[in-house]
């Protein structure tokens, strides 16, 4: 499955929900069917998040040379329960058809809230660099509008109701709920933002069971590589990402484009190898070792493209413009590999053995050797 239909799908639905968001900021109503508007509310809001945890998180590591996970794999837990709690509770308040009781109705419009305040802050953390923009703009804006949206519409059905019914309850808590779901929204908003407190503190204890640290909350944002709230962007500082080669900065663009294998090491600095990589590299290594006259110019040449690249490295130092050099070398990798399996007995050996540290390949040639005498 390609990225473009799944992108054009949220592109058409991101249109459908700014244009109902200025009709409902005018008219006070959605202009689109209900049925096709909830449809549209669960993809945006259930759906395509659920997708982008499961391709962009769920399954990643920190590293400093791909893309990072958006949260800490030690601490996502917590983050992943608040992400379902306040889509639990939004799907319920799209499909309810009159007012909750008063503790329903107070904890669906709080977690509402907990789920624009999470998406605030994932407008944050996502890089709005490059890609990151497409993430945030077209997955969280959406979702920022619809939260909007839907707490504005139970502030309305609930002052319809009090208007024709009188809401009383005879338990404290009761009480209490109805006392703050009838203040103003100035009044109301903040205070079920101040009633999330105490919710996420019995999360934090909650998650202490499970051996969670007390801030695995903020941990979740903070013990990062390379996001907006990251800081541990410090631990990447001795790495090498790449290099100024062609096919060394490709492998550096989007990961699900160029899709790395493995960690290298070159000149003792750690380097991300992709297929196109490996295969370039062992185009060259095998010239150097039957032809070295011929390799000795070839080197000498693509030096000269290297310090080109190394001095507007400013403009080659990004993830799109590595996408764009990956898919430009694709018909050289291929003549690459055509070359190495016409001329080379056992090809795959000498693409696996590309980057590989000294002490790793003396051991690898030592048991070639071992293998040989026997």
């Amino acid at each position: 499955m390609t990225i473009f239909p799944l992108f054009l799908i949220i592109l058409v639905s991101f249109c459908f929900i700014i244009f109902n968001f200025f009709y409902f900021l005018n008219k006070g109503r959605i202009k689109t069917r209900d049925a096709i508007f909830k449809v549209i509310q669960i993809w945006t809001v259930a759906i395509v998040p659920f997708v982008f945890i499961l391709s962009f998180d769920l399954w990643k590591e920190n590293e400093c040379c791909i893309d990072s996970t958006l949260f800490s794999p030690q601490h996502r837990v917590g983050i992943y329960i608040l992400l379902l709690a306040y889509t639990a509770f939004y799907i319920v308040s799209i499909f309810k058809k009159r007012i909750l009781p008063p503790i329903a109705e107070l904890l669906t419009n709080s977690f509402l809230i907990l789920g624009l305040i999470i998406n605030i802050l994932l407008c944050i953390h996502i890089n709005p660099i490059e890609i990151g923009f497409l993430f945030w703009f077209f997955g969280n804006v959406p979702i920022i509008l619809l939260l909007c949206i839907e707490l504005v519409k139970n502030q309305k059905t609930l002052n319809q109701h009090i208007e024709v019914h009188e809401l009383n309850s005879t338990h404290i808590f009761g009480k209490f709920s109805l006392f703050i779901l009838k203040l103003k929204p100035t009044y109301k908003y903040p205070t079920l933002t101040l009633i999330l407190v105490p919710i996420l503190i019995l999360l934090s204890l909650f998650l202490l069971l499970f051996g969670q640290k007390p801030d695995s909350l903020i941990s979740a944002f903070t013990e990062t590589y390379k996001h907006g709230f990251s800081q541990l962007d410090h631990l990447c500082d001795n790495v090498e990402c790449g290099g100024h080669f062609l096919c060394s900065v490709g492998a550096n663009g989007h990961q699900f484009i160029v899709k790395p294998i493995r960690y290298g090491e070159r000149n003792g600095n750690k380097i991300i190898c992709n297929r196109q990589l490996l295969i370039s590299n062992a185009f060259e290594d095998l010239v150097h070792d039957n032809y070295p006259i011929i390799h000795k110019t070839i080197r000498k040449n693509y030096n000269r493209v290297g310090d080109l690249i190394h001095k507007h490295y400013h403009i080659f130092n990004n993830k799109l413009v590595a996408d764009v050099v990956y898919i430009l070398m694709k018909p050289l990798e291929f003549v690459f590999l055509f070359v190495l399996y016409t001329f080379d007995n056992q090809p795959e050996n000498r693409i696996a053995m590309q980057y590989v540290s000294k002490n790793d390949r003396q051991t690898i040639s030592a048991l070639k050797t071992k293998s040989v005498i026997k």
